[in-house]
């Protein structure tokens, strides 16, 4: 996705002490506070956790159906708050509105996080915003459920303008309607752009939510930590099947400590000179390759002007559907003989057909208008 507004975000007097935690900076805990046995008894399991830097669960739930459990809301204040008393551990969750906030910072909550369905909406962001003046607690950013790289940026710079210094974001996917083995895609480049536009910010990943099952969260925070992600915030419980919201995504906290021990944690970069000699001399490689890439995108992306002068003059209609299912048939065969994983090459001829199609139609528009 490319951002409108151009060129890195200086976020006002950024504070970047998250970083002074060892990767993987960790939240766990319950999806949802259920009762005060509950809270406790996963507490207690976590909390000589190596990583574990805030023990997360949800009191109030933005549920698709009225009839879902939808949290219990201020009644469950006090069982966080026993959590930081009797274990030390820091204590956060999701505020929605002004009001929550409020409760939150009544009970010394450590920190608190901006939902998916919050994010979507500037003017609910602006209403937290505005109750967070005067506060320094740190504030978890998740992206909204759209991928919409720029509301999840207009969300931060929204949240830092009102003062808040400490800010981080939370990859939760996004949704979609194709069929897919997670729950929302996972779309890596949407926190990479996110990365290069804010350098400064702690970016954590939420397997949980992305994956939908617990069967996949190791895989999807291995691929958050090769992607040189902070942190991770992983749905914890002590009896994931009968949790009263995302049975199927939570685990157990032994499975945390085992998914956590197992871990690869790779360093940004090497010593080693001949290694990064190589990558260098790869990498000069790849950039000859990308510029053979555009030149042959200009010369299809010209053919398909002509073709769409002829189709104009003719009036002959843009799309041609058996054409288009033979180009695609053709290339995922193709692609497949090379090696190349049909997903992608899905994707990209997807995309470049729609971009033949718009400029076909740019092209008959023009006409009509003369």
């Amino acid at each position: 996705m490319v951002v409108q507004n151009s060129g890195i975000l200086s976020l006002k007097e950024w504070d970047i002490s998250f970083s002074n935690f060892n990767r993987p900076f960790v939240i766990a805990g319950p999806c949802s506070a259920e009762t005060e046995e509950q809270v406790l008894s996963i507490a207690e399991q976590l909390k000589d956790v190596k990583n574990i830097i805030y023990f997360r669960s949800g009191l109030w739930k933005p549920r698709t159906r009225p009839s879902s459990f939808q949290g219990v809301g201020e009644q469950g204040l006090p069982w966080l708050k026993a959590v930081k008393e009797k274990y030390g551990l820091r204590i956060i969750t999701e505020v929605a509105s002004p009001y929550h906030l409020e409760k939150v910072l009544e009970y010394n909550f450590d920190a608190v996080w901006i939902g998916a369905r919050t994010t979507v909406n500037p003017f609910a962001v602006q209403e937290i915003a505005e109750a967070l003046k005067g506060v320094t607690i740190p504030v978890f950013m998740k992206n909204p459920i759209n991928p919409d790289l720029e509301l999840w940026i207009g969300a931060i710079e929204r949240i830092n303008k009102s003062g808040i210094k400490k800010i981080a974001a939370i990859h939760r996917g996004f949704s979609n309607y194709e069929k897919s083995r997670y729950r929302n895609l996972p779309q890596w480049q949407i926190p990479i752009d996110l990365k290069t536009y804010i350098p400064e910010i702690t970016i954590l990943c939420d397997p949980s939510h992305i994956s939908g099952n617990s069967a996949y969260i190791y895989e999807l925070s291995q691929e958050a930590m090769d992607l040189n992600f902070d942190g991770l915030m992983i749905e914890t419980h002590t009896n994931p099947k009968e949790a009263l919201s995302d049975a199927s995504q939570q685990i157990t906290p032994s499975k945390l400590k085992q998914i956590l021990s197992t871990l690869i944690i790779r360093k940004p970069t090497t010593e080693n000179y001949p290694v990064l000699q190589q990558i260098e001399e790869l990498r000069k490689k790849i950039d000859v390759l990308d510029d053979h890439l555009l030149t042959t995108l200009e010369q299809r992306m010209n053919l398909v002007k002509k073709i769409g002068e002829l189709k104009n003059k003719s009036g002959i209609t843009i799309l041609q559907s058996e054409r288009w299912k033979k180009i695609l048939a053709s290339a995922l065969e193709k692609g497949g003989r090379k090696g190349l994983n049909a997903n992608f090459i899905n994707k990209l001829f997807k995309l470049i057909h729609q971009e033949a199609i718009a400029i076909q139609a740019k092209i008959m528009d023009k006409k009509l208008r003369k």
